[in-house]
């Protein structure tokens, strides 16, 4: 494990997406999006995403100039077609008019299809709460086989299929931020978790024949096997419920085989940003959110060295760390780095970035 600083880090991921083919605004939009996940706690979605990002951009299943093209606007209805852009540019740009719409009108109902990997949905849900927006934005993942099982099943039907919801602070640095997979745990954390060397907990994933393993690297074996829905039923549902809304609803590909896959990732986005203040008094609003995340932080904790966290805050104590000390990289995602750019003709090792 070594610490990076977070400029140095900022620096190697967008030289690898220059190199990739990704235009300057493009990669610093994709660079910056990677390295905040990393300082904020969420490497399954960081810069460890870059040789995959390579890989897919070699193979032409990721276009690294593409943006999203508006296919509707017809508000309160906002359609955008992703071309297979960066996920992080298209998202972002589609927030931004989403955030615009729904600030004249009250509501915007935002749909993106056929993006590729948007990375961590929270970024999204961030932008909206920092707007003074409320946002539920669910998004699946197609493009390949699925690695999450139905309740009950023992083989991959589903995509990790995020839920975000956010919700505007009475402090505008502190919103809430509820940012989930419907799965156990994402499979970007299946990755770091190989990377480190580490085994998952009992009841977390299956190998390829349908049998428990607590093998991380159990995702990408042949046969390949997949982890399991996070509260059972509860989760199964939920997960299948995004795969309609962010699939079938805005014109993408559900996870169903009568779609084509291959080496890619595919993301489809539902979202619905509303703005409080058209359903009553803002001030009122912003009281209640207040008093009732103060009511979850005032709760004795069972451990009294870990006080209640309501979400959001974690990211936000990850951040104001690894800021300070800088951003941890272990070697397998130091060796990710290092076949991304190798993938890409740039260098046989990072030391010569």
């Amino acid at each position: 494990m070594r610490r990076i600083p977070e400029a140095e880090l900022l620096d190697i991921a967008l030289r690898i997406l220059a190199a990739e083919g990704a235009p300057p605004a493009e990669a610093s939009r994709v660079a910056r999006h990677l390295v905040d996940a990393n300082l904020k706690g969420h490497d399954s979605h960081g810069v460890g995403m870059l040789e995959t990002y390579a890989s897919h951009a070699r193979a032409g299943t990721l276009k690294p100039a593409a943006h999203g093209r508006t296919s509707s606007d017809a508000p309160p209805f906002l359609q955008v077609d992703g071309q297979r852009g960066h996920g992080q540019v298209v998202a972002h740009e589609a927030t931004e008019t989403a955030i615009a719409r729904a600030r004249a009108s009250g509501a915007c109902i935002l749909a993106v299809r056929d993006a590729h990997h948007m990375g961590r949905i929270g970024t999204y849900g961030e932008m909206a709460a920092a707007a003074g927006l409320v946002a539920i934005l669910v998004v699946n993942v197609v493009g390949h086989r699925g690695l999450v099982a139905p309740h009950g099943g023992a083989f991959g039907r589903l995509g990790t299929n995020p839920i975000c919801i956010a919700v505007p602070g009475v402090d505008p640095a502190t919103p809430f931020v509820l940012d989930m997979a419907t799965s156990k745990v994402a499979v970007g954390k299946l990755r770091v978790a190989a990377a480190r060397g580490e085994e998952l907990p009992d009841g977390y994933a299956l190998d390829g024949h349908g049998n428990p393993t607590r093998d991380p690297g159990v995702i990408w074996a042949d046969p390949g096997g997949c982890v399991l829905p996070f509260g059972g039923h509860k989760g199964f549902g939920l997960g299948l419920a995004v795969d309609i809304l962010a699939g079938a609803l805005t014109g993408g590909d559900t996870l169903q085989p009568g779609h084509p896959r291959g080496p890619t990732i595919v993301n489809n986005l539902f979202g619905i940003l509303v703005d409080p203040g058209r359903l009553g008094s803002l001030d009122r609003f912003g009281e209640e959110v207040g008093a009732i995340l103060d009511y979850m932080r005032d709760c004795r904790p069972v451990d009294p060295g870990h006080p209640v966290l309501v979400a959001g805050e974690p990211e936000r104590a990850a951040m104001a760390e690894r800021r300070a000390s800088g951003i941890p990289i272990d070697d397998g995602t130091w060796a990710s780095l290092e076949n991304a750019a190798r993938i890409l003709g740039l260098v046989t090792g990072l030391r010569t970035l």
